[in-house]
C-alpha cells in the first residue's frame, strides 16, 4: 500500500509524483522503466494525465 496522502501508481508503492518528477526533470521513460521493472509504459502515460 502507499504511503498515506500519496496516490500510487496501480497498487505499487511507487509514488505518482515521483515518475512526475523524473519526468519534468528530463529523465528518459526507457531509464525509468529500467529503474523500477515492475512499471511500464502505460504507467508512465497514466501519471501525465
Amino acid at each position: 500500500m502507499c504511503n498515506p496522502g500519496k496516490t500510487c501508481i496501480r497498487g505499487m508503492r511507487i509514488p505518482v509524483s515521483l515518475i512526475l518528477n523524473l519526468v519534468a526533470n528530463g529523465k528518459p521513460n526507457q531509464e525509468i522503466l529500467e529503474e523500477y521493472p515492475d512499471l511500464e509504459l502505460d504507467d508512465i502515460k497514466q501519471c501525465l494525465f
